[in-house]
């Protein structure tokens, strides 16, 4: 198995920008369901293929997805790998908070 490395500040800020937007928080999750065309992603929204095409971009810049070359169609998949480092990141924050919580409700259960 191989270590996964923690994200640098850059890569936090492109998944976070990644993930900012609803569509492509739904193009990542259509793909992580299944690989699918540039094309048929683009079919289901209200915006241009050009549109679709830039939401696309900024998923890959992020790593979310991976594009591969079938042809003249570019079909898009989710990275699982990538996807598995931002959980942990967002794990990471997870326990940071509970233990902050923790902490105040410890420092409250004291006072009489």
């Amino acid at each position: 198995m191989v270590a996964q490395r923690e994200l640098t500040d850059d890569e936090i800020d492109r998944v976070f920008h990644a993930l900012a937007t609803a569509t492509r928080r739904d193009i990542l999750r259509r793909t992580m369901q299944q690989e699918h065309s540039v094309s048929e992603l683009a079919a289901d929204y209200d915006m241009s293929f050009a549109a679709v095409q830039k939401h696309v971009a900024v998923l890959e810049a992020a790593g979310l997805i991976v594009k591969r070359a079938e042809g003249r169609e570019r079909l898009v998949r989710a990275d699982p790998v990538m996807i598995a480092r931002a959980r942990a990141l967002l794990a990471r924050y997870e326990d940071l908070w509970r233990a902050r919580i923790d902490r105040l409700d410890a420092l409250l259960a004291e006072e009489p």
